[in-house]
């Protein structure tokens, strides 16, 4: 409406420009022609002849009136009509003749009075078209956006349909414009990954349920057990050593859950000095000498490097990398803890030889409580966090884990951040 208005307003103002110049243009004009009139007519040469010559000059005009005064002010010639309110004047002096005393002054009068109906009529019509344009074009750009906009309100609705019993529904972009392609695509990635992780939350709440139910149910079997008849102070020592047991192993499970929230929530790793990593891992390594020989099999480091690293946490983590080559490895053979720089990371890895890993399992090895053997052999001891503990050190070191299982030999291993030189 403004901007309509604002062209109304100069298309107004233009018109009534250009009628008033018409307007002054015609009295200019007139008023030379009695000039010439007066000065050039023959045979007027009184009141009467003079009369006749400017009424015959204003025939046809009704919208000028002349008048004629001589310089006693006596009007001679009076107006043809009565003059409306609204005129235009215009005063000049023109010869007379002789006998009327030679000289006199004419008033000229344009009578206004039709322009201004005229620009009257004008600014209604426009005024009308201002605001009934606006309405016109207020609905077609209502009607326009609202049919532009389908295709995103259902977009809205493909959205609102997604929860979380129907994960996978994705937002359909065949319809919808190119602009819109990318916000589709990312958003129905974000699904995915959502959907993937609402999986993991579903499986991993199961499995801490799973984990923790076999220890509780131990404990309130073991104390249902020794309270259903009077026991000997041995039985009930021998009783409570096995309670404690699986609360220790509840503990362990509450503790190794509680660093890996911590890990996720972005907790980073405190370096310490520059530490030799091949000392580091020949420590972990005598400590599991006996566990080691025990499985029939030896442990050996392999390379150097030099690193500034949060010391406890990368004991831990090798240490996990360690017992699980350990459990797997063949007897007879070698668990290897290699140490190997690549540029500004530094990769630490635990090969053993043994059976190999399926490739569908090896992206999930690190999850929570994954384990390629479903049927949960051995979760009495280990409780599947061990892998998942690992990636989360080598996150709080800037570095990923990886895993692979070729040709009888398993690796896995992480990287870690560090400008430390090679030694």
């Amino acid at each position: 409406m403004a901007g309509l208005g604002v062209v109304c307003v100069a298309v107004y103002v233009v018109i009534f420009l250009t009628l008033d110049q018409r307007q002054n243009q015609t009295l200019d004009m007139k008023r030379e022609a009695v000039e010439h009139l007066l000065r050039e007519g023959r045979g007027a040469h009184d009141l009467d002849s003079v009369r006749h010559l400017l009424n015959d000059f204003l025939a046809g005009h009704d919208e000028l009136t002349l008048s004629v005064a001589d310089n006693s002010g006596h009007i001679f010639l009076p107006p043809q009509r009565a003059a409306s309110a609204d005129v235009k004047v215009e005063r000049f002096p023109v010869p007379l003749p002789p006998d009327l005393g030679g000289a006199g002054t004419a008033s000229l009068a344009f009578d206004q009075s039709k322009d201004k109906e005229l620009l009257l009529r004008l600014a209604w019509t426009l005024g009308f078209a201002a605001v009934g344009g606006s309405l016109v074009l207020s609905a077609a750009a209502a009607f326009g956006v609202r049919r532009e906009l389908a295709p995103l309100r259902a977009l809205v609705r493909q959205t609102a349909a997604v929860s979380a019993d129907r994960l996978e529904l994705r937002l359909d972009g065949r319809d919808q414009v190119e602009e819109l392609q990318p916000l589709i695509a990312q958003t129905n990635d974000l699904l995915d990954r959502l959907a993937i992780a609402y999986r993991q939350m579903e499986s991993f709440n199961a499995d801490v349920a799973h984990e923790l139910n076999n220890p509780l149910s131990i404990l309130i079997n073991s104390c249902d057990f020794a309270l259903r008849r009077p026991r000997s102070p041995d039985e009930l020592k021998e009783t409570l050593q096995s309670n404690l047991e699986e609360l220790r192993r509840i503990a362990r499970i509450v503790a190794d859950m509680l660093f890996l929230a911590n890990a996720q929530r972005g907790a980073q790793a405190s370096r310490d000095e520059v530490t030799e990593l091949a000392e580091l891992c020949a420590e972990v390594l005598d400590y599991h000498e006996g566990s080691l020989q025990e499985a029939g099999v030896r442990g050996v480091v392999r390379g150097r490097a030099r690193a500034s690293v949060d010391t406890g946490l990368l004991q831990r983590a090798i240490a996990n990398l360690v017992g699980n080559a350990r459990r797997y490895a063949t007897r007879g053979t070698e668990v290897v803890v290699e140490i190997e720089p690549r540029g500004k990371e530094i990769y630490i890895g635990v090969i053993n030889e043994g059976p190999e890993i399926p490739a569908e399992h090896l992206p999930r090895l690190f999850d929570r409580f994954y384990r390629v053997d479903p049927s949960r052999t051995g979760a009495s001891k280990n409780h599947g966090l061990g892998l998942s503990i690992v990636a989360a050190i080598a996150r709080m070191h800037g570095g990923k884990a990886t895993a692979a299982s070729v040709g009888g030999k398993t690796r896995i291993g992480f990287t870690i951040s560090s400008g430390a030189v090679p030694t």
